[in-house]
């Protein structure tokens, strides 16, 4: 009655309470307001992409630092890297370069991520998962206490 009264709606807040909440408001501007509300926070929500780096087993060292600086990139910008290193034909005889390769690449990439998930070898690929480290600020410290972007 009191809602009529002054042109409002009567609104069950919290519908769970004991006894229920209810208010007299603008149903529509509630309405609006909790759609900004929930707008805002997806803004301020980072979504975690997941890149993939290839390799190859018989991969050049200036393509080798070509994918680590991408890599980089990717771990520092805080999304996941998923590492296929694929192995055609008569590679497979050599599924151990293709580790060596591997785990020079995560060494590389200690300072930047760290691994989550070592899927190991599947069919005719190998994949690692990494996540970002935690807590960094995106920097990677030097010997004589300079810090580099």
């Amino acid at each position: 009655m009191k809602a009529r009264e002054v042109g409002l709606d009567l609104v069950e807040v919290s519908p769970n309470a004991d006894p229920p909440v209810c208010r007299i408001l603008d149903y529509g501007k509630y309405i609006y307001d909790l759609n900004k509300k929930e707008k805002e926070s997806k803004k301020k929500q980072h979504v975690m992409d997941v890149k993939e780096v290839k390799l190859g087993p018989h991969i050049d060292d200036h393509d080798f630092q070509t994918k680590l600086r991408q890599a980089e990139k990717f771990l520092l910008r805080g999304d996941k890297l998923k590492l296929s290193m694929y192995f055609r034909g008569r590679e497979m005889a050599h599924v151990d370069r293709g580790k060596t390769v591997l785990s020079r690449f995560i060494l590389d990439l200690e300072d930047y991520g760290e691994v989550e998930k070592n899927a190991g070898l599947e069919g005719n690929t190998i994949t690692i998962f990494m996540m970002p480290k935690k807590g960094g600020s995106g920097k990677k410290q030097t010997g004589e206490g300079e810090v580099t972007k």
